[in-house]
């Protein structure tokens, strides 16, 4: 299946599927927690972005990375938007909710295709059952990680606002 397949494919599903260059994986839901995380980073990136060129969107929006199709949690991107779109353009930032289910394929196979994406400047993984942060940012050619936990500073604190910190990630 190509990506062009699997987009007109998907389209029609009632469920959400991402697209692993092979085959559809169907996307299950998550926790409460997950959704307080994922909402608070909008909130907090929609103010701040307010006024400018780029826009913040939740996870129902389709992203295509080193052929793939993803459901980031929360994306940024600074292009126009074709109204009516169901795809992303150009991803600038990108934000996963680790859980239990999706931890290893989020810290190791969407690094590595959000890395392989040239628009894609940064990768922020929140962690779920405690307040840990990893940015992964573009440097030039390189591809870093910067863990940031508790003793670190959030430039975005308010993020795990609401959040029971320990609540198993489903």
């Amino acid at each position: 299946m190509t990506v062009g397949e699997f987009l007109a494919w998907e389209r029609g599903q009632e469920l959400r599927c991402e697209f692993d260059g092979y085959q559809s994986i169907a996307m299950t839901g998550g926790t409460i927690e997950h959704s307080e995380i994922a909402t608070n980073v909008v909130i907090a990136l929609r103010e701040s972005l307010r006024g400018g060129p780029c826009r913040v969107v939740r996870g129902d929006v389709k992203i295509i990375v080193a052929g793939r199709v993803r459901y980031p949690d929360v994306a940024v991107t600074c292009s126009p938007i074709d109204p009516g779109s169901d795809l992303l353009p150009n991803p600038v930032v990108l934000f996963e909710v680790l859980s239990a289910s999706t931890e290893r394929t989020d810290r190791t196979v969407k690094n590595d295709e959000y890395g392989a994406t040239p628009s894609v400047q940064r990768y922020i993984v929140l962690e779920q059952t405690r307040r840990a942060v990893t940015v992964v940012a573009r440097d030039g050619d390189d591809w870093t990680e910067y863990p940031i936990i508790t003793s670190g500073t959030l430039a975005m604190p308010e993020i795990y606002a609401g959040v029971v910190e320990g609540t198993p990630a489903a």
